[in-house]
């Protein structure tokens, strides 16, 4: 996308950006940078093709502007020079802003992420003071992880146990089986996993309360506002028409998340 960026294609060309799937970056090319592996934002599907929430809506954007779009899976921690060499146009795969305001040129914010409990359904844990004594799992280096450490620290000193696990597969049969009693993370993620790991359809719910909220928001290369500006209107328009909420039911995204414009 030549909108206010650098050619990917003449980026390649001298040597530079990640070389895997090489093409030519015109201005009729949307390329999005994500995370491969954070459903259901983005991910790879049982049939090995990309997909998710975000990526749903980019290819949208790209439909309504006569945009090829283009899914580039990236490396997280390459994220910044992968934008700033013009290898990809902006990122956007649940990417929050707190904190990197100055970082990027954002896009409004579109979604808010909580950090929430998932209990059993059948469970006599009805909010998040009755966790007092409980065993907790959340996923190593999450936000929810984060959040119990600082802000909610005075949350996580009532827990029996603060246990740390490497994915939420893991925190979920942990549940089933009452190795632990609860599980702390993103609002989105776990809409998504009761929707498609629940098999009975109600093992477990959500508390209602929240302890943090982020917002995820589209980050662009800084002063790249024009190609913001194309993205964050088509995008609007979206909201209005209802497209945003028919793509949300479909990753069993609430709208109550939504961040309407």
């Amino acid at each position: 996308m030549m909108i206010g960026s650098v050619s990917a294609g003449f980026f390649d060309f001298l040597g530079g950006g990640n070389t895997d799937n090489q093409f030519i970056n015109d201005e009729n090319t949307f390329i999005v940078g994500f995370d491969a592996e954070f459903p259901p934002y983005g991910y790879m599907d049982t049939d090995g093709n990309y997909t998710g929430f975000d990526l749903d809506l980019a290819k949208e954007v790209c439909k309504r502007n006569n945009w090829t779009f283009k899914a580039q899976p990236i490396d997280w921690d390459a994220k910044d020079a992968e934008l700033d060499s013009g290898y990809i146009d902006c990122i956007w795969n649940g990417f929050t802003m707190d904190g990197r305001e100055n970082d990027y040129t954002w896009s409004k914010p579109y979604f808010d992420n909580k950090q929430i409990f998932v209990v059993k359904s059948n469970s006599n844990i009805n909010s998040i003071g009755d966790l007092a004594g409980k065993t907790v799992e959340t996923q190593k280096d999450s936000s929810a992880l984060t959040a119990l450490k600082k802000d909610n620290k005075t949350i996580k000193d009532t827990f029996k146990a603060l246990t740390e696990v490497a994915d939420y597969n893991i925190a979920f049969m942990d549940l089933q089986s009452g190795t632990c009693d609860a599980i702390s993370m993103d609002i989105g993620v776990a809409e998504y996993d009761l929707k498609n790991n629940n098999d009975s359809g109600d093992d477990f719910k959500i508390l209602n309360e929240s302890m943090t909220t982020e917002k995820y928001g589209i980050g662009f290369k800084k002063e790249n506002t024009a190609l913001r500006d194309k993205v964050q209107t088509t995008l609007d328009e979206m909201f209005k028409d209802g497209t945003v909420n028919k793509i949300a039911q479909k990753y069993g995204i609430s709208q109550d998340a939504l961040i309407q414009p």
